[in-house]
């Protein structure tokens, strides 16, 4: 892996799934596995396509109970690209001899590339060149090259290019019990010689969905006179293109593919509009050159340069290619919220979690039109919210762990364990964290773009009605005099009950009760923000009361944080009652198991249970000092009347660091996050297993069911939050560098409330340039005490030794 590539110098069957999965190709709207043009499905191969909004729901019977599950459709194959040569059987990797291979991935285009040499059964010796890119520059537009030479032959071949709608949902082991056919045929179609259509429906959701591919061939950059046949079917449709080659002369073939669903704007009919497109689309060549220059113009806005770390550099822009294929501007013209595992795999069933609250910082001051888009998901889901919470027997808007098409709750009742083979019941549609998550993304994106019309319109009813949620949830409790919350799960979901508890749930979660101490605090001041006509309105159409306000007010100083002794002083408790759980035989796990991340699954084979231990997936006390900064999070626990002395961050953060298996990728995040200015090195470390994570499959196999975006993104983030220290405060965007000897050279773009601003390290300096270019307005960054106006095309240099007291995050 070297400059703008990531690169497999051989075929391994073993790595295959994962290696598809990292060299996706996607653009936002649709995205599509690395998987070879000529494999088939099957145990070493899955040639998945995922667009978002693709639901579909079916039913399992399950020992006579019928269990309900929405996934994100694999969509109609349209990579099907098959090599015949003199009438034998289509060439695959395991029927020929290779000679040499290298699968490649373009990071600068998301372009994936293979280059086979490969003798056949008949001596015949071939090369195979294969490019393929989904268009940054056409929503709905991909595309396939192929150059074939014959290196000591000539003879004759055959070119088989299909489109199959005969795909399931089947990728991910742990679902295969489960109904995985979404797709039922309705048509195939042709328009002219050269193009071949198919369209097909979702069984439950009726989504259509349509592909067209127009193929053609070329040598010596003219059209070759090929014969065609076509072959089709109800749920399949292929031509064979059919020619002569020569020895050593090149023959070039291109597959121009267009993707439209039901869910689409500005058309009549999925069919005719996959046909009119490709009947207008460019020869490969020209359709590359725009497809690069849109990956260029987004480069300019998100590019990352970390001379001093090579390694760190290229992983993060391998991260920034990825997050770009799952949420561009494309994204945001569609009705589209963040899949947790991205739109190249099926694990999690392409459902939209908390993962969003790593996803959108990166955006928020880069492209903070897509955050913008992704979070109306969530607000055109309100209604569903609000019935949701209403049917729970609260108020407001109670948002699903796990949501989908419409914002019901998709969370499975039943979970399967791998290495027990058992399926056990789910309780994590418990974690109403995802609330507070929504509400402080929703305030993170104003922060950054000072957009008050996105505000007003939307996104100040979504924080209301969250805010009224939390104190419907909570109850107070007069022998404490402090409001209390039970039966949630925080985010470290090893504990889902207390020992021998029938019902799921915990009392009290350190991490759900400060955020929603913070959210009773911060609703009032968004209130305030609204013009007075629009307040009044909001008020009258939610039925909110100045009793309300005033119950919020109270929860903002009266909310219960459990708290536990230690022999260096008091730990924040990740719940109530974690203390008294069992210590865990750490020494003993680690010592019979090569990977301990998932100890929930071991505890359980064993016929133990992990709400028995003092243990953690990630702990989410420690999320705390996360998303907050120290001064905020002490004037949170200040209001609340509880002690914040200097070193309960570093207590708290150590406890838990003992106690946690890291079970989520997430979790390398926030610990590289907090531990960014107390252990700088053991940050960095976190950071770059972080980064590794994905491209190394730190986690056993899972990487291959689709990467992770929150972790992808989450890096992303920390180099600017977590090492730049950018925070946003009262209007300005402060910066307090950490690492400085490893950020030496350190050079994005950014974009704060409309304008775009370049920052850069070197040495012990900071530099800020406001660029001319689409200056929307003056903006205030600094450093410290030091604080900066800067106009069009002004600039600051901003000392870093010695630095002021790190401003707040």
């Amino acid at each position: 892996m070297q400059d703008f590539t990531l690169a497999y110098d051989h075929f391994d069957a073993g790595a295959e799934g994962l290696r598809e999965a990292l060299t996706s190709t996607g653009n936002g709207y649709f995205c599509t596995r690395g998987t070879a043009e000529w494999e088939d499905v099957g145990p070493v191969h899955y040639p998945g396509t995922y667009a978002h909004g693709g639901f579909n729901r079916e039913t399992t019977i399950m020992g006579g109970r019928p269990v309900l599950n929405e996934d994100l459709v694999n969509l109609p194959n349209w990579l099907v690209l098959k090599l015949r040569i003199e009438g034998e059987e289509a060439i695959r990797l395991d029927n020929v001899e290779v000679l040499s291979y290298e699968h490649s991935y373009d990071i600068r285009l998301a372009m994936v590339r293979r280059a086979v040499r490969f003798r056949d059964r008949a001596g015949r010796e071939t090369t195979l060149l294969s490019n393929r890119f989904v268009s940054m520059a056409h929503s709905h537009q991909a595309a396939i090259e192929w150059t074939i030479t014959p290196e000591n032959w000539s003879g004759h071949v055959e070119v088989i290019a299909a489109l199959d709608g005969r795909v399931t949902n089947q990728m991910v082991a742990r679902y295969r019990e489960l109904e995985g056919r979404h797709l039922n045929p309705v048509s195939p179609r042709t328009f002219g010689p050269e193009i071949i259509a198919l369209k097909v429906q979702t069984r439950q959701s009726n989504i259509y969905v349509a592909e067209a591919a127009r193929t053609r061939a070329f040598a010596d950059g003219r059209p070759l006179d090929a014969d065609r046949n076509l072959y089709q079917m109800e749920d399949y449709i292929q031509q064979v293109l059919a020619f002569d080659v020569e020895q050593g002369r090149p023959v070039r073939v291109e597959k121009l593919v267009s993707l439209f669903t039901s869910h689409d704007n500005a058309i009549s009919e999925t069919l005719i509009a996959a046909g009119r497109h490709v009947q207008r689309y460019p020869d490969f060549a020209a359709a590359l050159a725009e497809h690069s220059s849109a990956w260029t113009e987004l480069w300019d806005d998100c590019d990352v340069e970390l001379p001093r770390e090579p390694r760190a550099q290229l992983l993060l822009r391998f991260h920034v290619a990825h997050v770009l294929q799952v949420c561009s501007r494309h994204t945001a013209r569609h009705d589209a919220g963040v899949p947790a595992r991205g739109l190249n795999g099926e694990a999690y069933r392409g459902h939209v979690f908390w993962d969003e609250l790593y996803v959108y910082p990166f955006l928020n001051f880069r492209l903070p039109e897509i955050t913008r888009g992704l979070l109306m998901y969530r607000y055109r889901r309100l209604t569903e919210a609000r019935a949701a919470a209403a049917e729970a027997g609260y108020r407001g808007a109670m948002f699903p762990w796990q949501s989908g098409s419409d914002g019901t709750e998709e969370t499975q009742v039943v979970h399967l364990n791998p290495l027990s083979g058992q399926w056990d019941p789910d309780h994590s549609h418990n974690q109403r964290h995802v609330n507070a998550a929504i509400f402080y993304n929703v305030w993170q994106y104003y922060q950054a773009t000072d957009d008050l019309e996105f505000l007003r319109d939307y996104g100040a009813e979504l924080m209301l009605e969250i805010a009224r949620f939390w104190a419907s949830i909570a109850h107070f409790n007069p022998d404490r005099e402090r409001y209390e919350i039970h039966g949630v799960m925080g985010p470290d979901e090893f504990h889902e009950r207390y020992p021998g508890a029938d019902e799921g749930g915990l009392r009290n979660n350190a991490y759900t009760n400060v955020m929603v101490a913070w959210i009773a605090d911060t609703a009032p001041r968004v209130l305030d923000l609204l013009p007075s006509s629009r307040r009044a309105a909001l008020r009258a159409r939610l039925g909110l009361t100045d009793d309300e306000l005033r119950t919020w007010q109270d929860m903002s100083r009266r909310m219960f944080v459990p708290f536990h002794g230690s022999a260096d002083g008091s730990i924040i408790s990740q719940f109530e009652g974690y203390a008294d759980l069992t210590e865990l035989d750490w020494d003993r796990y680690r010592a019979e198991h090569a990977n301990i991340q998932r100890l929930d699954r071991i505890l359980k084979a064993e016929g133990d249970d992990p709400d028995h231990y003092q243990l953690a997936k990630q702990a989410d006390a420690v999320m705390l000092f996360f998303l907050f900064s120290a001064d905020d999070l002490r004037g949170l626990f200040e209001r609340l009347g509880y002690d914040h002395d200097a070193d309960l961050a570093r207590r708290t953060i150590g406890y838990y660091d003992r106690r946690t298996s890291h079970g989520s990728t997430l979790s390398l995040i926030t610990h590289a996050g907090v531990l960014a200015e107390l252990d700088p090195e053991s940050s960095w470390d976190r950071f770059m297993v972080a980064l590794e994570s994905d491209v190394g499959d730190v986690q056993g196999g899972t990487t291959k069911e689709g990467i992770h975006m929150g972790v992808m993104s989450g890096t992303l983030d920390l180099l600017q939050r977590g090492y730049l220290g950018s925070s946003v405060r009262d209007g300005v965007l402060y910066f307090a560098p950490r690492l400085t000897d490893r950020l030496d050279g350190v050079a994005f773009s950014m974009q704060f409330r409309g304008t775009s601003i370049r920052v850069a390290i070197k040495g012990e300096e900071l530099t800020v340039l406001a660029r001319a270019e689409g200056f929307r307005g003056p903006v205030r960054v600094g450093v410290g005490e030091e604080v900066r106006t800067l106009g069009a095309g002004d600039g600051w240099v901003f000392a870093l030794s010695p630095l002021s007291a790190p401003a707040p995050r």
